[in-house]
């Protein structure tokens, strides 16, 4: 036996469709027995590639594989048999319940029956699934789902275990989980894992990190390597007068500042060199700016590896449509009391808000707490139970399509047409919102330069990688100008690099006056949010600004909380006081 579990030898894999793309290039490494390591790139970095390859399901056009000292391209079988492997959209069986599913998956893995109830019991009380066993899994929510997809992969525990960005959509509850859930395994079982994810403060917590880009293995190491590779270029700044997203657009063009980030009430910068940046220099004539040094983290090192610095940083050349004779300010969105039944069921229960002119608004919860169908409420596609539900000064029970005509309408899953082309899709959508001749031209052609999607125009929709099917889709929902924008968790399983292009581009829009509606399970995207409201059991939990969310978790231990340790301590909290009352 040699001591990698896993282990590339000079592979590579080309794909051809129209084109010739090179997944991989000469790709070498190794990774060693029980221990988590992380697999992190750009979208289209060749990571999927690489986990089916490791997987027997691909083979490499050239190079050696060798998986559990297996040769992967003599015996692929043997490695399938050998290891588990959950890819990124993993099949559960939606009409068959959780045990159902279970038994299934132990019959195709061929785990001995009289094996089965210790095994079922172990899986049930590590995921939480155990008051579940006889609900259908496609009644589950998507934290849910997921655990339930893990535990279908566990049933017979491997040796190598290859998870394919297992917390794309997976709220910070179930992340959470379903990490426990994965150490325990290394922990307890000695299992060796391999993971990719989008999630840079995931790939921090792996033993050890492999960076992929455009199918090349750029580094591997420990991530607290890659984070001192950016010692003393790492600074945090603030001001009272500029809000977050006017310092953040005005650092991002400063000389020397590499990347800008808004990061709770202050913008983090990651400088070129290492030469600490002083105020005149960041913002000539500002005079109230605290810069502050902080300790490098791994999506610094990330984004200094691998973002080109572009003075011409992401614009969206955005002008409200005439039509909008208002203040900002005015009150946009008005929920009141809102409710939302299927059958005895209620999704939804006496939730209000309101969102204004020009602020983005969050709409935040775990899986199943109801935003998305208040989402869907909200955008005219589901009606209401019982509330009052106003869009635009529309009253949506009574003139859903007119105020959807002011709505721009992204959704969480990629939704356009994959057998079209971009530049199809583009002409299809602009015309169900009523552009014809030179209106249409002049809109298809800045949506092409915007969101650089010129080189692709020609390409099928469902052959484009997924940062790229996201522009596609942000501008799809912009052609018609909208002065009201909702956004279902449009970065869901997109990098760092297209996140920050997608978030300055919605910053610019709301700095003109379009009003953003946006849910999103990346915590640290809330504090791009002016106010936002989180859910929980179909009713607001709490609502307020970023900062207010952070106060109530703010602790002795703990003076400085994220978001994400806001959003957990209010979903605990909420948990806690279930369980007394029941």
């Amino acid at each position: 036996m040699s001591s990698a579990a896993l282990k590339f030898s000079a592979v590579s894999k080309t794909f051809t469709d129209g084109r010739q793309v090179s997944a991989l290039d000469d790709v070498s490494f190794s990774i060693q027995p029980g221990r988590v390591t992380g697999l992190i790139g750009p979208d289209g970095a060749g990571k999927t590639t690489l986990i089916r390859l490791a997987a027997g399901l691909l083979l490499p056009d050239a190079g050696d594989i060798r998986v559990l000292d297996i040769d992967a391209l003599a015996e692929p079988l043997r490695v399938q048999s050998s290891i588990s492997y959950m890819p990124q959209r993993f099949g559960l069986y939606e009409d068959l319940s959780v045990q159902e599913n279970l038994d299934l998956y132990a019959d195709l893995q061929g785990l001995p029956v009289l094996e089965r109830p210790a095994r079922y019991a172990e899986l049930m009380q590590m995921t939480g699934l155990s008051p579940f066993a006889q609900r259908l899994a496609g009644q589950l929510s998507g934290g849910m789902k997921q655990k339930l997809g893990l535990a279908c992969t566990l049933v017979r525990s491997p040796r190598l275990l290859l998870l394919d960005e297992p917390t794309v959509g997976v709220d910070p509850v179930s992340r959470r989980e379903l990490w426990q859930i994965v150490y325990r395994q290394v922990q307890e079982a000695g299992m060796t894992v391999l993971l990719s994810t989008a999630y840079l403060d995931e790939a921090e917590r792996c033993d050890e990190v492999i960076l992929l880009h455009q199918g090349k293995l750029l580094d591997q190491g420990e991530p607290a390597k890659f984070s001192r590779s950016v010692a003393g270029r790492t600074f945090r700044v603030s001001t009272q007068t500029l809000s977050h997203r006017r310092l953040q657009e005005a650092l991002s063009r400063a000389p020397g500042v590499l990347d800008a980030l808004i990061e709770g009430e202050t913008v983090r910068l990651v400088m070129e060199t290492a030469q600490p940046p002083t105020a005149e220099r960041l913002l000539p004539g500002q005079t109230d700016i605290n810069i502050s040094a902080v300790e490098p983290r791994f999506e610094d090192a990330f984004i200094a590896r691998l973002k080109v610095r572009r003075t011409d940083a992401p614009q969206v050349e955005f002008t409200p449509p005439s039509k909008i004779d208002a203040a900002a300010g005015d009150e946009v969105i008005r929920v009141d009391k809102l409710q939302r039944r299927f059958g005895d069921f209620i999704a939804v229960n006496n939730v209000s808000f309101s969102v204004r002119r020009g602020e983005i608004f969050g709409l935040l919860g775990a899986n199943g707490a109801g935003k998305s169908t208040t989402f869907r409420m909200l955008c005219g596609l589901l009606p209401v139970s019982s509330g009052e539900l106003a869009v635009a000064g529309y009253d949506l029970r009574r003139a859903a399509a007119t105020a959807r005509g002011r709505i721009g309408y992204m959704a969480q899953k990629f939704s356009l047409y994959s057998n079209l082309s971009v530049r199809q899709n583009l002409q299809f959508f602009s015309s169900a919102y009523g552009l014809r001749g030179k209106q249409q031209k002049a809109r298809l052609d800045w949506a092409l330069t915007t969101f650089e999607l010129a080189a692709f125009q020609n390409a099928n929709a469902g052959d484009l990688p997924l940062g790229y099917k996201q522009r596609l889709s942000f501008a799809a929902a912009l052609m018609h100008e909208p002065d009201i924008l909702f956004l279902d968790e449009p970065t869901s399983g997109v990098d760092p690099l297209a996140r920050r292009e997608f978030w300055a581009r919605t910053n610019a829009l709301a700095e003109a006056g379009v009003t953003v509606l946006v849910t999103t399970h990346f915590m640290e995207e809330a504090n791009y949010c002016d106010r936002l409201v989180i859910m929980a059991d179909g009713e607001v939990l709490a609502a307020g600004t970023p900062l207010d969310m952070k106060m109530q978790a703010r602790t002795v231990d703990n003076p400085d909380p994220t978001m994400e340790d806001a959003f957990i301590q209010l979903i605990e909290q909420r948990q806690q006081s279930s369980e007394v009352e029941a």
